[in-house]
């Protein structure tokens, strides 16, 4: 079993507040969720309106479709216009290291 995950950092395009910021964060998060059936979280930077860290996590048989999945994202959310993706790191583990 294969377990891994992809951090972003992310810096958001025309948003003047945490109303707007969520506005932008909540339906990206639930469209990883729904394209990629991944695990994605806002992972810091709270309370900062324009700058976001989302992670996002997946457990896989094998490493090959988790590459794949992991990159697919990496994909999606560096094409998204109201996005600047500053920085992605991925992190892959198998369950017995």
């Amino acid at each position: 079993m294969w377990i891994g995950w992809i951090e972003f950092d992310v810096l958001l395009g025309d948003v003047h507040s945490l109303k707007e910021k969520r506005s932008v964060v909540r339906p990206l998060l639930a469209e990883l969720k729904r394209r990629f059936e991944v695990s994605v979280t806002e992972a810091d930077y709270h309370d900062q309106y324009r700058r976001i860290i989302i992670g996002a996590g997946l457990v896989a048989a094998d490493r090959a479709h988790l590459v794949e999945v992991l990159t697919a994202v990496e994909r999606f959310v560096a094409a998204r216009p109201e996005l600047e993706l500053l920085s992605s790191r991925q992190r892959e583990l198998r369950s017995d290291d």
